[in-house]
């Protein structure tokens, strides 16, 4: 695969790995860890988001916590000849559909999508996939049960005493509990996450605008959530300057009894980002970064040796990436905008 000279320079891999772990945390508290001045480093953050190099936001936490209160699914999709940059541009628009890459193997497209039920997903496929032009077929793999967090690749730039420092930094509220995910959240909560959604360093009085509620209510609504589930928040780095640019997914098959001790072996490997048991005839499929397309055989064998049982039966590799985790990105991979992951429909109705 073929890269470009980095355009990200360590010292700049080093602020984002720290607000991969404190992505809320104020300038003047990451320059107590990482040296620079505080506007030194706003000034860096700035210049990587405005180029799309890096970008902060988050995910409601239902839509990758395998929450009952939301239907989530990889959606595989076969395209006519020619029809896949137009069919890849129109999936981006859409608000549930999380992820899409344009990828080798015999689906042109795979999709990660969230819905509110099990009916809204039928009526995506049939009333959206299906009538686009380009669309030829379309296999659907029902999420069941996630066993590794959908979290942007972690970087490793920071030493183990500044990693310790920044999170202790109370960027994000500390977690009382492992709670479960939060039913559908109210109007209010709903707006907040969507504002959060595009730059999850916005601040309260911006939040409280956009939400249309003082910054008291805010500020109590913003740590409550992150306090819990509910929220997911993520700090990302365009691929192809993170070290591990290729985002692979390998079906596999594990015997029922084994699929949870499996799942978390797996996700304990190196390069996995996302483990999901789905239905369908693979009942496990894994996304992974890897830094180069020759480390997929490599990373295919650890999997194979997780367990016994275990038996791959398809790998396909990304040719690019259209959507990661509801930001846009261009053809040099390089975040271009956000669609509001709005899966409630709270636009429409405003």
């Amino acid at each position: 695969m073929r890269t470009r000279e980095s355009a990200v320079s360590e010292a700049d891999l080093t602020l984002i790995h720290a607000l991969q772990l404190a992505p809320r945390a104020t300038w003047a508290q990451l320059a107590g860890v990482l040296g620079p001045a505080a506007d030194t480093l706003a000034r860096r953050w700035a210049r990587l988001t405005q180029r799309g190099h890096a970008w902060s936001g988050v995910l409601p936490g239902a839509l990758t916590a395998g929450s009952p209160a939301v239907t989530t699914a990889w959606i595989r999709i076969e395209c006519a000849a020619g029809t896949v940059p137009a069919t890849a541009a129109a999936l981006t628009e859409d608000p549930g559909t999380l992820t899409v890459q344009h990828v080798t193997g015999v689906a042109d497209l795979v999709a990660y999508v969230a819905t509110p039920d099990p009916a809204a997903l039928d009526a995506y496929v049939v009333e959206r996939l299906h009538r686009l032009p380009g669309v030829r077929a379309t296999r659907t793999h029902v999420v069941t049960a996630l066993y590794s967090p959908a979290a942007p690749t972690r970087l490793d730039q920071l030493t183990p005493r500044q990693a310790r420092a920044v999170r202790d930094l109370g960027g994000r509220p500390a977690r009382t509990a492992r709670a479960a995910p939060l039913d559908t959240p109210d109007p209010v909560d709903q707006r907040l996450l969507l504002a959060l959604a595009e730059d999850a360093r916005t601040g309260v009085a911006t939040l409280a605008q956009r939400i249309g509620a003082s910054e008291s209510t805010a500020r109590r609504r913003l740590a409550r959530l992150a306090a819990t589930d509910a929220v997911l928040f993520r700090t990302e780095v365009a691929p192809r300057h993170s070290g591990r640019p290729v985002w692979a997914l390998i079906c596999a098959d594990v015997p029922p009894d084994q699929l949870v001790p499996v799942a978390a072996a797996v996700a304990r490997l190196r390069g996995t980002r996302t483990v999901t048991a789905v239905t369908g005839p693979h009942n496990l499929f894994v996304c992974a970064w890897l830094n180069r397309v020759e480390e997929l055989p490599g990373y295919t064998e650890k999997l194979a040796r997780t367990a016994t049982g275990l038996r791959i039966a398809d790998t396909e590799v990304s040719l690019r990436a259209h959507k990661l985790g509801a930001h846009v990105l261009g053809p040099e991979g390089h975040r271009e905008r956000v669609v509001p992951p709005d899966i409630w429909g709270i636009s429409a109705r405003a």
